[in-house]
């Protein structure tokens, strides 16, 4: 891994890397999670928060996952009550316990729906420590290690990821529990997003999603660019044996 002067990591090369290797559809997006007591390398951006909806529930955007949108760009903290109108998101990311977040409207909403069942509410993966506050903001700017990168890809990264990792799990929804797989699993997942994610993001429909935890960065970029040279490689010889049928 290419270092700074300090002997830190080169969050800016790793990020031109990994853009590089994998040609994803937005900035590469750091994400990193904040404990009581510990101060978050950012400031929050106090947002509009629209009326509460008849049961109390709202937030400073639809849902958690609209900040990674937010975050491709410019880098800021966020607290639990700006990601208080997804009561999934809320949990996945550590800020509610299941507990709470059954007694939600939204979740009742699409457990009522069949949209998910009881069983794979209680079984998303989800950050175990209660976080005072998660950072977002581009990895290109990074000073501080990241606990989790995430990526908006296209089929061909996809392709790439699972070329380079086979075991890669690909996750449907909701879209946002791959941080906490990243995060507290030490995982590489993607995600093919979900319906709820997609309508509150407005994420493309050929946008999906991947994670990498950010002390495995290196050691991922490595595997990719080696993989992407293969492919590169074999792409090269199927067009070349392809003009014979010009």
């Amino acid at each position: 891994m290419k270092t700074r002067s300090t002997g830190t990591p080169d969050w800016k090369a790793l990020n031109d890397r990994l853009v590089a290797a994998l040609g994803p559809l937005a900035p590469p997006l750091a994400i990193s999670f904040h404990g009581p007591g510990r101060t978050p390398p950012a400031t929050r951006v106090e947002g509009r928060y629209p009326p509460p909806n008849e049961h109390g529930r709202t937030g400073q955007v639809p849902a958690g996952c609209v900040f990674w949108i937010h975050g491709a760009n410019d880098t800021f903290a966020t607290v639990a009550a700006d990601h208080a109108n997804c009561s999934v998101g809320s949990y996945t990311h550590g800020f509610i316990t299941l507990e709470e977040a059954a007694t939600k409207d939204d979740v009742g909403a699409v457990l009522e729906a069949g949209w998910v069942d009881q069983g794979a509410v209680m079984n998303l993966p989800h950050v175990a420590e209660r976080p005072e506050s998660v950072v977002y903001g581009p990895l290109s700017e990074r000073r501080t290690a990241p606990d989790v990168v995430l990526l908006r890809i296209h089929g061909l990264g996809l392709m790439t990821l699972k070329d380079a990792f086979p075991e890669l799990p690909v996750e449907g929804k909701p879209q946002c529990h791959i941080v906490a797989m990243a995060k507290d699993q030490n995982m590489v997942a993607a995600s093919v997003g979900c319906a709820l994610s997609r309508s509150r993001t407005g994420m493309r429909s050929e946008e999906m999603t991947c994670v990498i935890p950010g002390k495995r960065l290196s050691e991922v970029v490595e595997t990719l660019e080696a993989t992407a040279g293969l492919d590169r490689a074999m792409a090269r010889y199927a067009s070349a044996d392809a003009q014979r049928f010009a």
